[in-house]
């Protein structure tokens, strides 16, 4: 047996049981023997057996017991990321293996109101230019599960810190009262922020339910004028067309009434614009980020923010 040949074989028998590394990982991620049992769909007998002969393999204890309560070794703490990176690697490559059209459909998850006033109106100019990659946007008001395989990237409002994600800063927000032309004619036309007292307030729940108490407050105006009899959309899109046709006054994001602001179907009654502390990102599995179809959409989504100013 040549020197090559040998140093394959001894790392081929020093590969613990997968089995026993799959149970280790869930069981770790869940520090739960019965949780990791659900998830892998065996016993949980099944899951103490398996880790106890890959503890047995390696030599070293993996969990120990507190208050009734499954804690990981230091050992084990150290070991985790390496297992828990192997196991993504071999979803991606299954994944890449197994998803037909791979390189050519690309899905991307958002929110219904930002695909609706800002994603979709962009999305033409992307197909001109890549006509070779079919973009599928889907909606969603919940986190992403990027290990499901369903979803490539998605648009994400926070900090831009997520661990395990690459994330591409886009836009960020700012708030401020928006309506209809027709709101600042007539015989008793909206003129100072005060005048929002005589008006139907427009609101929008789904993580912007505090939104008008904010620009309230900003503004100096008594937070009770939030509290007047109104309308609540669960969805910002459907406050904001309510707006349009001069139902109320809602208070708009920069990122969703750009395009309205542009055509003259809303205008801003005030110059009061309160920015959110947060922003848009595009986020992606850091393992994916760079595959062809993901990095020419980022590229041109960045440049088409960059060119909006």
């Amino acid at each position: 047996m040549d020197q090559a040949t040998h140093a394959e074989h001894a790392m081929t028998a020093r590969l613990p049981s997968l089995n026993g590394l799959r149970a280790f990982e869930a069981a770790a991620r869940h520090l739960s023997f019965t949780a990791a049992a659900a998830e892998l769909n065996v016993t949980q007998t099944a899951i103490s057996h398996q880790i106890k002969r890959l503890e047995d393999e390696l030599g070293i204890r993996l969990f120990v017991r507190q208050n009734r309560a499954l804690a990981l070794t230091p050992q084990a703490r150290d070991y985790l990321p390496g297992i828990r990176a192997a196991f993504n690697d071999l979803r991606l490559a299954t994944d890449r293996l197994l998803r037909k059209d791979n390189d050519r459909v690309l899905t991307v998850s958002t929110l219904a109101s930002l695909a609706s006033k800002w994603l979709l109106p962009r999305l033409p100019a992307f197909q001109a230019a890549h006509p070779e990659i079919d973009v599928h946007i889907t909606t969603s008001t919940t986190m992403v599960d990027f290990k499901s395989g369903d979803v490539d990237a998605a648009i994400r409002y926070g900090r831009g810190r997520w661990p395990g994600l690459s994330a591409d800063w886009l836009t960020a927000d700012h708030l401020f009262p928006v309506c209809s032309p027709a709101l600042l004619r007539g015989d008793n036309p909206l003129r100072t922020p005060e005048d929002l007292s005589r008006y139907t307030l427009l609101h929008s729940s789904a993580g912007y339910d505090d939104d008008w108490r904010l620009w309230l407050t900003a503004a100096g105006l008594p937070l009770d004028i939030s509290r007047q009899p109104g309308l609540s959309f669960d969805m910002i899109f459907m406050a904001l067309q309510a707006a349009i046709d001069g139902i109320g006054v809602a208070i708009g994001r920069s990122t969703y009434v750009e395009g309205d602001l542009a055509s003259g179907r809303l205008v801003v009654p005030f110059q009061i614009r309160l920015p959110t502390e947060a922003g848009f990102y595009l986020v992606a599995p850091e393992a994916a980020a760079q595959s062809p179809k993901l990095a020419a959409f980022r590229d041109w989504l960045l440049a088409s923010v960059a060119a909006k100013g």
